[in-house]
């Protein structure tokens, strides 16, 4: 498995060569009617066996969600490329956009203000109905997996009791509050500037660049930082020394696992993968998760053995 970064230029080369090669690629996907668990029309050749280029973020969950994917397509006979633990959107976004990628694992909220940092909706279908309306041109979405996995705010048991902080807005009592979080949490439209401007939060930055990890919670616990921004699909967080704060005034959108994908996934691909997601809920990810971070179990054995559990049920 390839964990490497991919490159502009190569992004560059690899579609040179592809482009020789494709016929009978994906002319573009129809209208999504529904949500969770709903078909997505998909228009193109179902014979197009050409390696497939399956990417994940650099978060080991995501990683999780992108072997599921391609240990899917494999069974169904497709050669598989995998590129996991490239970056984050900065990063592979734009070797989406070239084509280099055909598809990656995603999250609707966070991709939509990441396209559209304006963006207002907060409902799940909103938002999924919105960020198909603003992908580049050549990107599409399949259908959302019941799964969610977004930002959170979270502080320590010890900090939660002395301040009664039980919201998002408490914070404001909390005296020079440290937010600790990947360096692109800074600049997101949930960061220190979401924290001013929507609960009246002043906070400073520490950037801490493991994907509310180990080390952001170690420097929770610590108090090296009073706030972490950690991924709601973490086990961590049934621990009883966190706690995670409510977000009434919805800083954070709802952000449910989404595939994007290029035109090369033909409609075999795509209705192999849509059937994969609908059956991805948050408890499975959370339980997955826990796997890899407590048990330490790679993403190919973890994917591996939940596709087997799935297969065994609808047998």
């Amino acid at each position: 498995m390839k964990t490497h970064k991919l490159s502009r230029a190569h992004a560059a080369t690899y579609m040179a060569t592809r482009r020789t090669v494709l016929t009978g690629a994906l002319a573009g996907i129809g209208t999504l009617v529904g949500g969770c668990g709903t078909e997505q029309s998909l228009a193109g050749s179902a014979g197009d066996t050409n390696t497939l280029v399956i990417g994940s973020q650099d978060y080991y969950s995501n990683e999780i969600i992108a072997e599921i994917y391609a240990q899917g397509l494999e069974k169904l006979g497709y050669k598989i490329d995998r590129q996991m633990r490239i970056g984050q959107r900065e990063i592979y976004m734009p070797e989406l956009k070239a084509g280099a990628i055909d598809l990656l694992p995603d999250y609707t909220g966070n991709l939509l203000q990441f396209l559209n940092p304006k963006a207002t909706v907060t409902a799940s279908q909103a938002v999924y109905n919105q960020l198909r309306e603003v992908l580049p041109d050549g990107l599409r979405i399949l259908n959302q997996a019941p799964a969610s996995d977004q930002d959170s705010y979270v502080v320590s048991a010890k900090l939660a009791k002395r301040y009664n902080l039980k919201q998002i807005g408490d914070l404001r009592a909390v005296p020079n509050l440290v937010l600790g979080g990947n360096s692109e949490l800074e600049t997101r439209p949930y960061g220190p500037k979401g924290l001013k401007s929507i609960y009246g939060v002043n906070a400073k930055f520490s950037p801490i660049e493991d994907s509310g990890g180990a080390l952001t919670v170690k420097a929770l616990r610590d108090n090296s930082i009073q706030l972490a921004d950690i991924y709601s699909s973490d086990p961590v967080l049934a621990g009883s020394d966190l706690v995670v704060l409510a977000d009434p005034k919805s800083l954070f959108l709802a952000s449910q696992v989404v595939p994007v994908i290029s035109e090369r996934i033909d409609e075999r691909a795509g209705t192999e993968i849509n059937r994969i997601s609908a059956m991805l809920t948050s408890r499975a990810l959370i339980e997955m998760n826990h796997q890899s971070t407590k048990l330490q179990r790679s993403a190919r054995d973890i994917a591996k053995a939940w596709l087997a559990t799935q297969s065994a049920n609808a047998s």
